[in-house]
């Protein structure tokens, strides 16, 4: 038998992650929870879960689940997580891993004392042109990259009964989508020298857009994101020798094209199933490898991302009421 999955929260999300790990071989869905058995027993029947709790809870301690994917919305991210890791389970906990530099840091350091493996569910990392495009980037093969412009916006009307415009839930489009561009950049460039970042603010403290500008010294990157207006949904790096764009949507591409003085190529790389089961793929290697992290995507990588995204929150003025 293969590594046995435990998801914890049964929303949207954790739909399009069994999907995909119904495709990998030798990982098995075995448990499945949420808050109602009902909701449970219908999402266990769907994706053929061997069993179902109507309580999150119970399914931290259930000795046969190996790791927990944390599909909650962010602000119990931290909580669900540290139950997890305090159970022992490995954890795979979906992005943002916690809303706050201290959060992360926390979940960090408990699951390197604990022993146990836990990564920031940053699918996009690992989809095959994500991954294609960062060794095309730091192998020059557009020069030295000295720009990158990078969105991600929809439109969606104003409901606050929705997670993405409730503070309580840490709504608004700075963790939920700006998280993306600002992993890019930070992947392609590291961390900045300096941000400069605004946005626009509802009354009840949700940030509708943000535009953040990175500045790297010899380099620099123009990052949005928003909840108000649809945008082309595409990446765009320049550099000394040309020019590499991401083609829509940009964080689960299935193709990149380079762009130089008289050649224009485009290069297709199809993920396996919506692009989850690459991320899945990594968890197994590393436990199957004993390491407590993915040099992919590390723990410092996720305190990186962290703190960008807590600078430019300062600078817009998001503050959600649990901080």
């Amino acid at each position: 038998m293969g590594l046995k999955w435990g998801i914890l929260g049964l929303g949207k999300i954790a739909n399009h992650f069994c999907k995909d790990l119904l495709l990998i071989e030798d990982s098995d869905l075995y448990a499945v929870s949420s808050r109602s058995i009902e909701k449970a027993n219908s999402f266990a029947s769907r994706y053929n879960s061997e069993v179902s709790y109507g309580s999150y809870e119970a399914i931290l301690e259930d000795p046969h689940v190996d790791i927990i994917y944390i599909a909650t919305p962010h602000d119990s991210h931290l909580q669900y997580a540290m139950a997890a890791i305090d159970a022992g389970k490995h954890v795979l906990c979906e992005k943002p891993l916690a809303v706050n530099y201290a959060q992360v840091s926390r979940l960090t350091e408990a699951a390197q004392k604990k022993g146990v493996f836990l990564m920031e569910a940053l699918w996009t990392r690992f989809i095959p042109v994500i991954e294609e495009v960062i060794s095309k980037i730091k192998g020059g093969e557009i020069g030295i990259p000295t720009y990158l412009h990078s969105t991600f916006s929809f439109f969606k009307e104003i409901d606050y009964t929705s997670r993405l415009f409730n503070p309580d839930l840490a709504g608004g489009s700075i963790l939920d989508v700006g998280l993306y561009p600002v992993f890019l950049c930070y992947t392609l460039f590291g961390m900045p020298q300096s941000i400069a970042a605004s946005g626009i603010v509802t009354d009840r403290g949700i940030d509708l857009q943000m535009t953040a500008l990175l500045d790297y010294g010899g380099g620099s990157a123009q990052l949005m994101s928003g909840l108000q207006t649809d945008c082309d949904m595409t990446s765009k790096i320049y550099g000394t020798e040309g020019q590499l764009i991401i083609d829509s949507r940009w964080h689960e591409a299935q193709s990149y094209q380079i762009i130089k003085p008289n050649e224009e190529i485009r290069y297709k790389h199809p993920t396996i199933g919506r692009g989850y089961a690459h991320e899945i793929l990594e968890c197994m290697k590393c436990i199957e490898n004993n390491q407590l992290q993915s040099s992919k995507w590390s723990h410092q990588d996720s305190l990186n991302v962290i703190a960008i995204l807590d600078e430019i929150r300062r600078q817009v003025g998001v503050v959600y009421p649990f901080e």
